[in-house]
């Protein structure tokens, strides 16, 4: 059996990485960038990464449109060009970065990733969501190789609305779960091979943290301070969470999420608060130990993640709407079908709506 994992090049993370290190990483890749950064962190940070940036490399900034499109990456490819660039740095959120992924790709230059919050676990990946110039998704692209380097200033991230580091930490609490389930039925990852023991053992350490530092690094963010705690929850969130998607694999957690996404009273709703009930319905079509659930459930009510329904506004769907996320979950293609063994959207109504009224009976016990 062949087993294949995808890392990113260079993982940098601590507070005042952008001031110390943004820099020397770009100027071991090329002597000439192209700086893209999301409107947002152009407004609040773009003075200081001119600090980090002016007089030890050649640069020229450019203001992303806020939408990760074919036009918009044809936009930025045609700047990069024109200015010569040598390496893509991508600044702000995942549209930004993605944007910035695929424009590397495209031209074959170095990519520098920048994430500004430690929401989702994409930075480290070489997978970019393409949408129309008008928001709707339009498909998947898979770069040839994830980026260059990641680098993560907590500081920044330190400074961002508690909400976004939760809602990473509820995208990353699926991780472990799906690899292992992945790994028993020997499923491929993002690249289409089963992963090493490593991407495995990545996605149990990734689950690890999150339950050993969560309560503390939430409240260091909502203080707005770095410590140990978040850091290591940044990284979780960042770095083992995204080589335990992508080199371990995704299952029911990830396709529920993405079920749930056809019911319009969810799209207020973040991805990791999703993914977050997403887990706790694939804890209950799996028949994992109660023991475990309870210690899940137990995390996400001390956080504040979602574990009913209605904490995803679906306080009063019923089961002809319910079924029709079910369907969706598992229709062709969706990894649901990572699962060791089959399931049907019956299954998955049936694990909603027992993961809802567990969430129900321990808010009760509260």
């Amino acid at each position: 059996m062949i087993t294949t994992a995808i890392f990113p090049g260079r993982y940098v993370q601590g507070a005042g990485a952008i001031e110390h290190s943004l820099a020397d990483e770009i100027l071991r890749l090329g002597k000439k960038a192209l700086v893209l950064q999301d409107p947002v962190v152009h407004q609040k940070l773009g003075d200081k990464i001119d600090g980090a940036l002016k007089g030890k490399l050649d640069y020229q900034v450019e203001i992303f449109n806020s939408e990760c499109s074919d036009e918009e990456i044809e936009r930025i490819c045609g700047l990069a060009k024109a200015c010569g660039a040598e390496v893509i740095v991508g600044i702000g959120g995942g549209k930004t970065l993605d944007t910035s992924k695929a424009t590397g790709a495209s031209l074959k230059r170095p990519i520098v990733i920048v994430p500004t919050l430690a929401s989702t676990d994409a930075p480290c990946s070489s997978l970019v969501v393409i949408y129309t110039q008008e928001g709707q998704f339009k498909r998947y692209l898979m770069i040839p190789r994830n980026p260059d380097v990641v680098l993560v200033d907590s500081g920044v991230i330190a400074q961002a609305p508690v909400r976004f580091l939760l809602s990473g930490i509820g995208d990353a609490l699926a991780t472990w779960f799906e690899a292992e389930d992945c790994r028993v039925k020997l499923a491929g990852n993002m690249t289409g091979r089963p992963g090493p023991m490593s991407a495995y053992g990545l996605a149990r350490m990734c689950f690890d943290t999150l339950l050993k530092y969560g309560v503390q690094a939430k409240n260091a963010c909502e203080q707005q301070k770095v410590t140990p705690a978040l850091e290591h929850v940044i990284e979780a969130n960042t770095l083992l969470s995204g080589l335990g998607f992508e080199s371990g694999g995704l299952a029911a957690a990830h396709a529920i999420h993405n079920g749930l996404t056809v019911l319009p009273e969810t799209h207020r709703f973040w991805h990791g608060e999703k993914v977050a009930f997403g887990t706790l319905a694939m804890l209950m079509l799996t028949d994992r130990d109660p023991e475990l659930i309870n210690t899940v459930y137990r995390f996400c009510l001390e956080l504040g993640l979602p574990t009913t329904l209605a904490d995803i506004g679906l306080e009063n769907v019923s089961d002809a709407d319910l079924m029709k996320a079910a369907e969706a979950s598992c229709q062709p293609g969706e990894t649901m079908h990572n699962e060791p063994y089959d399931v049907t959207p019956v299954n998955v109504l049936a694990a909603m709506r027992a993961a809802d009224a567990e969430g129900r009976r321990l808010k009760a016990a509260r």
